[in-house]
């Protein structure tokens, strides 16, 4: 692989974060200074997860609330339980078994 050398200084504590991060991770620290630069210029060499880009984009995350925005819990609302749970009413069976009826005479 061909590239760039370039020498930075970075404040005592982040090299310590840096060292730190690089042995818990099992990772070179130039392997760490690329993916975090990779990251900030948004060029990255490799595929990226959706879950990520997706993020980049504003699309995960909370939901902002106001006129017209989703209910916080459909399920504290009483009104989308209405009839859950209860058998069909017997007109509703009646009609729907003649239908299948008819179905199989050809009717």
């Amino acid at each position: 692989m061909s590239s760039d050398r370039i020498t930075i200084r970075v404040p005592q504590a982040l090299g310590q974060r840096l060292r730190s991060r690089s042995r818990l991770k099992g990772r070179a620290e130039s392997e760490l200074v690329r993916e975090a630069l990779e990251s900030y210029l948004g060029q990255s060499s490799g595929e990226r997860p959706a879950y990520e880009l997706a993020e980049e984009a504003g699309l995960i995350g909370c939901v902002r609330r106001g006129a017209g925005s989703p209910a916080k819990d459909l399920s504290t609302n009483p009104r989308h339980f209405e009839g859950f749970g209860k058998d069909k009413p017997a007109k509703t069976r009646a009609r729907t078994s003649s239908r299948k009826k008819n179905r199989r005479n050809g009717k």
